[in-house]
């Protein structure tokens, strides 16, 4: 099992947007994909930071959500273009970690 923990970076000025987005939008549409969403967080110390974290039971379950999420149409036509939008792509990083073993998110 590992985590996926994803920073953005929103257009300026445009946090809360992205964050109302995300909450009735995508965290929905990607549980409703079977995406294990574990958290969300606006950067105290950055006005226009966001991160986020996604839990993988493994590789192969993490391609087929993938695919499940990003190849649906519904991602592809409506909800992915918003996120470029309220986003700076370019300013995306996500990092792969895996809970020690006393960790609690094991």
């Amino acid at each position: 099992m590992y985590y996926e923990i994803r920073r953005y970076q929103t257009q300026p000025g445009r946090r809360e947007e992205w964050v109302r987005y995300m909450e009735e939008v995508i965290i929905p549409f990607q549980t409703e994909q079977g995406m294990n969403v574990t958290a969300s967080f606006i950067d105290d110390q950055d006005e226009d930071g966001y991160v986020w974290m996604r839990r993988f039971e493994n590789e192969s379950s993490s391609d087929a959500l993938y695919a499940a999420v990003y190849e649906h149409d519904r991602w592809k036509n409506e909800i992915g273009p918003i996120v470029n939008s309220l986003l700076i792509p370019e300013k995306t990083v996500v990092t792969r970690v895996s809970p020690t073993p006393a960790s609690p998110l094991r």
